[in-house]
């Protein structure tokens, strides 16, 4: 029985990820012909990601969905142990005073992190499962402190923004799996201290909390990335001043063709074009959840849920810094800034969307064969 795709979302990816290329040409060739003397360097880059992602999803999600479960539980494993690489000196790739990265050449980097985010809901699911992993014994306990272990990992990284998205949607998926209130209450009061103890303690995280209660105050330094974000939103107006001629991206604002990258587009496109971009990405979410709702395989509707609110989470953060909404924070946006580690790991948590999907699909088929040859032999 052979069943098709969501071609609707399948075609919406797509759409995302030339919109992305042409982002990634017009945030960042400015920078790239100043800087590497060759304006393409960064689209070039940009486009085997995008040609890697679209073999991604189609080869994803023809999969059985028994294998491409199996590859997200080795997924989960293997970016714990490249978040693990990453601490060890010599292998780590050191930026902006953060430690995400592994060396893949000259030219690549690998962010494991990003692949943890899409692959934690897997290894949820798969425990939520077992219900052996569900009885109140030590041992029990153990190898959920294991599963939650690389958190900390994050926090060495410097990568509070991926620890904050991770612990979020896993108590969304704990919830969702069948834990009583009283335990969620607790961890979200637990989960709100930490976070409050964790920005306290370390005073780059308490400067990018004043500044984005206050940019002005110091509108040279701690301020200024937002300043020139807001001042790029308030120059494109309701139309914008045309794709390829925002000035912001004129070493203006920093990380034009990364995390800051809304900005160019809010400034080019202008409050229309960000409003219809955002549509977008909301369509994306509402089938996830959608697919996550219908789904009857309790496995399938854990690994959607996950997969979609970490995506969500991901946009509203990144579009909320770039506004001036949310405390400066080092997250990308899914399809429009540019980095292969986050291209791939996006695609490859949204083809399991693809391939819950079709199985969802395949099963209602089923039925509905099923029932139709009993009412014929009846």
């Amino acid at each position: 029985m052979k069943v098709q795709i969501d071609r609707g979302l399948f075609l919406v990816l797509i759409f995302l990820l030339g919109l992305g290329l042409v982002q990634v040409y017009s945030s960042s060739f400015i920078f790239a012909t100043e800087s590497f003397d060759d304006g393409l360097l960064f689209v070039k880059k940009q486009g085997f990601f995008v040609g890697l992602s679209i073999a991604e999803i189609v080869a994803l999600t023809a999969l059985p969905w028994i294998w491409l479960e199996r590859l997200a539980l080795a997924a989960y494993g293997l970016s714990v142990l490249g978040l693990v690489a990453t601490l060890v000196p010599g292998v780590g790739h050191h930026i902006n005073g953060a430690t995400r990265w592994l060396s893949a050449g000259p030219y690549f980097l690998i962010e494991p992190s990003e692949f943890l985010k899409y692959s934690m809901p897997a290894m949820l699911a798969y425990m939520f499962d077992n219900p052996k992993f569900l009885e109140l014994r030590l041992r029990n306990l153990i190898r959920w402190a294991l599963v939650f272990a690389p958190l900390v990992l994050l926090l060495k990284q410097n990568d509070f923004g991926s620890f904050a998205i991770i612990t979020l949607v896993s108590f969304a998926i704990l919830f969702v799996g069948g834990l009583k209130w009283r335990y969620v209450a607790t961890g979200l009061a637990a989960m709100g201290a930490a976070f409050y103890f964790l920005i306290v303690r370390e005073s780059y995280r308490l400067a990018r909390v004043t500044s984005f209660l206050d940019p002005w105050a110091d509108p040279a330094k701690k301020g200024f990335q937002v300043i020139q974000s807001m001042l790029g939103f308030h120059s494109g107006g309701i139309t914008g001043v045309g794709l390829g001629q925002g000035q912001g991206k004129l070493f203006f604002l920093p990380e034009a063709h990364t995390d800051f990258t809304m900005s160019v587009l809010g400034e080019e496109l202008g409050f229309v074009g960000m409003v219809l971009v955002l549509f977008v990405f909301g369509y994306v979410v509402l089938r996830g959840l959608q697919i996550a709702a219908k789904s009857t395989d309790n496995r399938e509707k854990i690994i959607s849920l996950g997969v979609t609110l970490t995506f969500a989470m991901t946009i509203f953060i990144n579009a909320g810094v770039a506004m001036g909404l949310l405390p400066t924070k080092g997250l990308g946006m899914p399809f429009l800034s540019y980095g292969g580690s986050n291209l791939i790991a996006t695609c490859f948590g949204l083809s399991l969307i693809l391939n819950i999907d079709k199985q969802s699909r395949k099963t209602s088929a089923k039925s509905l064969s099923q029932s139709f040859i009993k009412i014929k032999r009846a």
